[in-house]
């Protein structure tokens, strides 16, 4: 007898499990804990958008008892680029109060008055100019391991990329020389000047994300949900109108219902049409997607194939 006839499951509408959301916890966890263990100067890379607060979670669950306290051993991270959505940056500082941990907080904006960031023309992007601002705030704090929440599902280039990611002195990634990962063994050696950035949830999908987000029931920014917002369409995304991305020349504003699969800085992040307004409504639209959350979005990662891992080698997140 299969599911399909057994009377018992007849007339039951198919449930998705979630049961294996339990082993990609347990080595988020695993990985938290093994980075608080090996080095003495880590940090937690937190945005306030979705995949950072899953990372947040598990730390919180990892480091912090109900009955006896405690709290993540390591401070949060950001690196603003002075362009991001204020949902966000309010979110993100709302959620650091609320767990009684330290915010760091590193401005490109002071990088380009120190004259280490140089933008191109007034209305560059800031985004990739943010590994200058990351590699600045390592040297200042004598970082030595980086925690992310990047997923190998995103991008090509974190496809390729270990969990312990090792970085050289120069903050480069060099992906021909990166250390196996057998059986969970991590190699955490680093000499003077280097350092490590950090993936835990690296095996999970954007649908794994909004699983565990149902599950935990955790709290979002706003812009996640869908609301209503002006856009234009412009190379086959959504563009917001805002006084960063204003409409050009002969372009339509138009208003649609969407939703931000990702978040990121406003010069090059996009809304998707949508009218799902809770997790499970997204979980239904993460099963039928058929392009990644990074390919329907970000305006960044269209320039070339391999524009993500030239922005890796030099630093970027």
């Amino acid at each position: 007898m299969n599911a399909s006839t057994d009377p018992r499951l007849l007339g039951q509408a198919p449930t998705l499990s979630n049961a294996h959301l339990d082993a990609l916890e347990e080595e988020a966890i695993f990985i938290l804990r093994e980075v608080a263990a090996a080095f003495e100067r880590p940090a937690l890379l937190f945005s306030g958008g979705k995949d950072s607060l899953v990372l947040l979670k598990c730390a919180e669950k990892a480091f912090v008892d109900r009955q006896r306290g405690g709290q993540i051993p390591y401070p949060l991270l950001m690196i603003d680029t002075g362009h991001n959505f204020t949902e966000v940056t309010d979110f993100r500082d709302h959620r650091a109060q609320q767990l009684g941990a330290q915010l760091i907080v590193r401005s490109v904006e002071d990088s380009m008055k120190r004259g280490t960031v140089r933008l191109a023309h007034p209305g560059e992007s800031r985004n990739v100019h943010q590994s200058v601002t990351l590699l600045e705030a390592i040297e200042e704090f004598r970082f030595d391991a980086l925690i992310g929440g990047a997923r190998r599902d995103e991008e090509k280039a974190r496809a390729k990329e270990r969990i312990f990611s090792h970085r050289d002195s120069f903050g480069q990634w060099q992906p021909k020389e990166q250390r196996p990962e057998l059986w969970t063994l991590f190699n955490t050696r680093l000499h003077m000047g280097e350092h490590f950035r950090v993936f835990p949830i690296s095996n999970w999908t954007e649908l794994d994300v909004w699983q565990y987000i149902e599950r935990e029931q955790i709290e979002l920014p706003s812009i996640y949900y869908a609301h209503h917002r002006q856009v234009v369409e412009r190379k086959g995304l959504l563009v917001p109108v805002t006084e960063l991305t204003p409409p050009r020349e002969g372009e339509q504003v138009v208003e649609k219902t969407v939703r931000f699969r990702t978040v990121g800085d406003i010069t090059c992040t996009c809304p998707v049409e949508s009218h799902a307004a809770s997790p499970a409504e997204i979980v239904l639209e993460t099963l039928a997607a058929d392009v990644s959350e990074r390919g329907a979005t970000r305006m960044d990662d269209k320039t070339s194939d391999a524009s993500m891992e030239k922005r890796k080698k030099e630093g970027y997140f």
